[in-house]
């Protein structure tokens, strides 16, 4: 860049500066030059650090950019340096990027999205601390021929209780770890009033999100997707994905002991009811730990051979249940059970199932709704399996459950993912 001195009666110093021919660097490797001055001194405007911005990246005049080329901003004078950059597309999403600590270069560190419209604001100073700015705009092109990646969230819209998960289901896998970093970046998840959470891969295809403790009562909790258009890998990019909005109700818990043969139920902390019941005898004890509401069936026909247990042996049956509170996609309910009135309290006779009276068991199912946390203690059954099963979510402890995200720095496997489910009959 050349400058030209005014004479000395005009002024000295960095004010009286001017600028000769302001190079602006379009295209990576390939830029335009303009000059804004015929050489005349008295024709050049004054100095400004931001003239000497140029753009890389390829980020060419006239041309659609390529959004898998990370968008550069370098300072070509050693007199000016850059303070600030924001990029962020017509959507608003923001690029995020590195600036470097002598302000002489700025480069994206997140994805550009193909098929985008992008502003770029530059805020720069020069060595006496004036500021500039400088604005440019431009398009990305259209992806090479890849599939999108679709995403949709759960669970459906609505109120649920403190436990509930929300969930993210892929339409193609995602292994590598630096591309689930792109797409877990991409998933937004906000909270009023506000949590630290994070998302857990439970496998290739399905996230699931949770705070460090449960929601917060009467919570708004909304997620969406900003991977439209992102390069995840040569085969897959972004593709759209319905936003979803769930609200929390009272933070209801119940809590069941099986050593006391005691359920009790706390709504927002206080313990508002405790009921006597059975859980699972020898042979078919009932999971420990944190189980979330599944569903709520009013009438549910239960059948022994559905858990593994041969019809006609002395464990077989086939019968109609009522106000059936499910928390195991395996067959693991809270419900009515008039036909162990009389252990309820003082023994442990279900095939694996929380069994109450029938008034306990229609208020139980009246006062809880899907996404209520359900937990038992003091069994001698296997802890409640994290995923497969249900929501055993909240089975892993805030370390385990972050070392399952792709933005962290533990990669080491989760062992609580390889366990096996086993049958649990009622």
């Amino acid at each position: 860049m050349r400058h030209t001195e005014s004479p000395r009666g005009a002024g000295a110093g960095r004010g009286s500066r001017v600028v000769g021919c302001t190079l602006l660097v379009i295209a990576l490797g390939a830029g335009a030059t303009g000059c804004v001055s015929d050489g005349s001194p008295l024709s050049a405007e004054p100095y400004d650090a931001a003239d000497q911005i140029s753009f890389g990246g390829s980020v060419d005049a006239g041309k659609r950019a390529d959004p898998d080329k990370p968008l550069e901003v370098v300072a070509e004078d050693s007199d000016g340096r850059i303070t600030d950059v924001t990029a962020l597309d017509a959507s608003g999403r923001h690029v995020a990027g590195e600036l470097a600590a002598d302000g002489s270069r700025w480069h994206s560190t997140s994805p550009l999205a193909a098929n985008a419209r992008y502003t770029v604001r530059v805020s720069t100073e020069d060595e006496d601390g004036a500021p500039g700015r400088k604005v440019l705009t431009f398009t990305t092109g259209k992806p090479a021929t890849t599939k999108p990646l679709g995403v949709t969230f759960g669970p459906k819209a609505g109120t649920y209780g403190v436990g509930q998960p929300l969930t993210a289901e892929l339409d193609a896998p995602v292994e590598d770890r630096a591309q689930r970093a792109v797409v877990e970046r991409a998933l937004k998840v906000e909270s009023t009033p506000a949590v630290t959470g994070t998302w857990h891969w439970v496998d290739d295809k399905k996230l699931h999100y949770r705070p460090q403790d449960y929601w917060p009562a009467h919570a708004t909790v909304s997620v969406r997707s900003t991977l439209e258009g992102i390069k995840i890998n040569d085969r897959l990019r972004g593709g759209t994905a319905e936003p979803l909005t769930i609200r929390t109700g009272d933070r209801v818990i119940a809590v069941t002991d099986a050593a006391t043969h005691q359920l009790t139920v706390y709504k927002n902390d206080e313990a508002i009811k405790q009921i006597a019941v059975t859980t699972g005898k020898p042979g078919f004890e009932t999971r420990n730990g944190v189980k979330v509401v599944l569903a709520k069936e009013r009438l549910v026909r239960m059948r022994s051979s559905t858990v593994g247990i041969a019809e006609g042996s002395a464990e077989s049956y086939d019968m109609d249940v009522h106000f059936a509170t499910r928390v195991t996609w395996s067959g693991e309910y809270v419900h009515a059970a008039p036909w162990s009135v009389g252990s309820q309290g003082f023994a442990n006779v279900s095939h694996g199932c929380v069994g109450m009276n029938t008034d306990n068991a229609q208020w139980f199912f009246d006062t809880v709704r899907e996404g209520d946390v359900v937990e038992v203690v003091n069994s001698a059954g296997r802890t409640m399996e994290p995923f497969g099963n249900g929501y055993g979510d909240w089975n892993l402890d805030w370390t385990h459950w972050q070392a399952g995200s792709a933005l962290t720095a533990d990669t080491s496997p989760n062992p609580q993912e390889a366990a096996r489910l086993r049958p649990t009959a009622v």
